[in-house]
């Protein structure tokens, strides 16, 4: 037994601190999602759901927001950042970026862990089929299914898949995390204008995120077991 637990320890400090960090956000945003799930195709949330909902609304009339009238302008234009189309460009203008950069390796990986992400998020919304929540008057046009949340998933593994991956090559810890951040901020105001919209419940968006930090954090797990941190320059 001392010889295993000798192992186990000396197993663990390999591993790395940040490698054990991001196997238990996986972890734990693989069992939420789970949970939340089941949660959900039980019915077990729609009573907070339709609270949080109401409560974004003004009492007399639910298809008036709470707050100024500008503010509904700006959770539209901040929503529209989760829209394919935005998060395409960004795509796009990533992996041409780090092509151009001569990282051909990262810039493939990029598009091929993106483009892994809105499968799976194609494939969950078909598999639960939530429909729309129909509590409060949409604010905006949708016309898919609801759970998880593609606006919320989608910013997750674009932007966290992106801030994560293009971390790796920067040479200060300050612009590391400075890039996570803006990728984190990006994620969480996308998921939360859903909401105030009326067109996802909450639950959809807490969903939405788990799913997508869990595969932006296996591929940056991934990217950091076989990608080279520098490529050696091809054909410049």
């Amino acid at each position: 037994m001392p010889a295993l637990g000798k192992w186990l320890s000396g197993q663990v400090t390999s591993l790395g601190s940040s490698v054990i960090a991001g196997f238990a956000v996986a972890s734990g945003g693989a069992f939420v999602f789970l949970r939340l799930t089941s949660e959900v195709i039980e019915g077990e949330t729609r009573a907070f759901d339709d609270a949080i909902l109401r409560s974004l609304r003004q009492p007399g009339d639910l298809s008036v927001p709470i707050g100024p009238e500008w503010l509904t302008h700006v959770v539209t234009d901040i929503t529209s950042l989760g829209g394919t189309t935005v998060l395409t460009l960004v795509t796009v203008g990533t992996v041409g970026y780090l092509l151009l950069a001569l990282r051909r390796q990262t810039g493939m990986f990029v598009l091929f862990s993106v483009l892994g992400g809105w499968l799976l998020s194609t494939l969950l919304k078909i598999g639960i089929a939530r429909p729309r929540p129909d509590i409060v008057p949409h604010l905006v046009d949708v016309h898919d299914l609801s759970f998880p949340s593609g606006h919320a998933m989608l910013s997750a593994v674009t932007y966290l898949t992106l801030g994560l991956l293009l971390s790796r090559v920067q040479a200060s810890r300050a612009t590391r995390l400075y890039v996570i951040a803006v990728a984190l901020v990006l994620t969480l105001l996308v998921g939360l204008s859903r909401v105030y919209l009326g067109v996802h419940y909450p639950t959809d968006v807490l969903g939405g995120w788990c799913a997508g930090a869990t595969w932006a954090t296996i591929c940056w797990m991934i990217a950091r077991r076989y990608l080279p941190r520098r490529e050696e320059p091809v054909g410049r």
